[in-house]
């Protein structure tokens, strides 16, 4: 229970800071973004500050945005009744379109003829009477209810993310990824706190009977450089004695301010199957923050250039098991939370950042396939057709749903009954 708990909060963080970034970036470009939901599934809450609706839903997965667009006009079709309410000019600024048994104060009217988007109109019979036609104009920020009884703002077509310019379009769809990128690095930088600082060349321990204690090497001295090589950071001199396999090393020491070069010839230790060679030393650690904070930085530049470089393999050497859907993710973060918080934090930077990452893929259905598009009506000057973008969003869809099918039976296999 713990690991699902654990998994569902870090799944619905990555989510929902993806989705906050396409809405932050939406609604500063001008697009309207209809609703912002926290949650999947039946709606639990809704809260309408405009032009937004707010909603929790019930399933605690992330959440998503919703922009106004050509895919998501509200349409009402004739035969249909609707309740309208009325301001004082004569207007429509609330369509009830639930159908629900407790609708909304106002006027019932038998639609004919409803156009929400260009001419802003409601045709029909009020109260049923085909003997009393109607037609109402309706306000630009109107809102609607939904058969799913949520109360939306309308998509008059000026709102639209179509209309928007391309470089609005570029950055609400850059934005998904970009923040999930930037989860990854402000996590990071959190989790360096929570370990001991980055480690020094300086000495804190030795070893009593070790090769370093042979050699005469002390705490407090710091080691300047192995075989002619400077270490900058304890990570070289970590390299350097396990590149040696054992052969004597030449290591130059600063003591008590001054130079000394020794002989130390590294022992072997089997660490979990697999051979290293040591010297028994521990490393003084740097506790400034300023270190600390460097630290932080460095591994999750670091992070980033591995996830690209293993991006990159995916296209010249494919494998499911480079994968991993929501299942493998689940056990993965299991395995880490029982190892602690600050794996845990470790983790979900490195997940945030790759989720971030695998979006920008120029692959229809993903961030990275919009991005492209978008790049390619930069080039172009006009945007493709919407038939045609639909045609290979559909496609897109169509290759994501297979491949995710796949990963999911993959990830079960592996991690259930293999």
């Amino acid at each position: 229970m713990r690991g699902i708990l654990i998994f569902l909060v870090v799944f619905g963080l990555l989510v929902f800071v993806h989705e906050f970034g396409h809405f932050i970036v939406a609604k500063k470009s001008g697009i309207l973004v209809r609703e912002f939901s926290i949650g999947m599934g039946p709606k639990l809450f809704q809260l309408r500050r405009n032009p937004t609706t707010y909603t929790i839903r019930w399933l605690p997965l992330g959440g998503y945005v919703r922009l106004a667009g050509s895919d998501d006009e509200t349409e009402l079709d004739p035969g249909m009744t609707v309740i309208v309410q009325l301001n004082d000019n004569n207007e429509v600024i609330r369509i009830d379109a639930s159908e629900s048994d407790m609708p909304i104060e106002g006027i019932p009217v038998q639609v004919t003829k409803a156009d929400l988007v260009d001419a802003l109109e409601i045709s029909g019979y009020e109260n049923g009477d085909e003997e009393k036609p109607v037609t109402y104009h309706v306000n630009h920020d109107a809102t609607i209810i939904d058969k799913n009884k949520t109360e939306l703002i309308i998509a008059p077509r000026d709102t639209q993310f179509g209309q928007a310019k391309v470089w609005q379009k570029l950055a609400t769809n850059f934005a998904g990824p970009f923040m999930n990128i930037l989860l990854g690095f402000v996590v990071f930088l959190i989790w360096t706190f929570t370990v001991a600082g980055p480690a020094t060349t300086t000495i804190a321990h030795v070893q009593n009977g070790s090769p370093a204690q042979i050699a005469n090497i002390k705490a407090g001295d710091k080691i300047l450089a192995i075989d002619g090589k400077k270490t900058a950071n304890f990570e070289d001199v970590s390299t350097a004695i396990n590149q040696s396999k054992g052969k004597t090393m030449a290591v130059r020491v600063e003591k008590n301010g001054q130079t000394k070069t020794v002989k130390v010839k590294p022992k072997a230790k089997v660490i979990q199957k697999t051979k290293v060679y040591q010297i028994g030393i521990q490393a003084q650690t740097d506790e400034n923050a300023i270190a600390k904070l460097k630290r932080g930085w460095d591994t999750a530049v670091s992070t980033t250039g591995l996830i690209f470089n293993a991006v990159g393999g995916l296209f010249t050497n494919f494998s499911l098991n480079k994968l991993s859907g929501p299942v493998g993710i689940y056990s993965e973060t299991s395995q880490v939370s029982q190892m602690g918080f600050t794996y845990l934090l470790a983790f979900l930077g490195m997940i945030s950042i790759n989720l971030g990452i695998v979006n920008l893929i120029p692959i229809p259905g993903l961030d990275g396939g919009k991005v492209l598009l978008n790049l390619i009506e930069l080039v172009r000057g006009k945007p493709i057709s919407e038939d045609h973008e639909a045609i290979v969003e559909l496609i897109g869809f169509g290759l994501l749903l297979i491949l995710i099918i796949a990963v999911t039976g993959n990830d079960i296999y592996r991690y259930f009954i293999k």
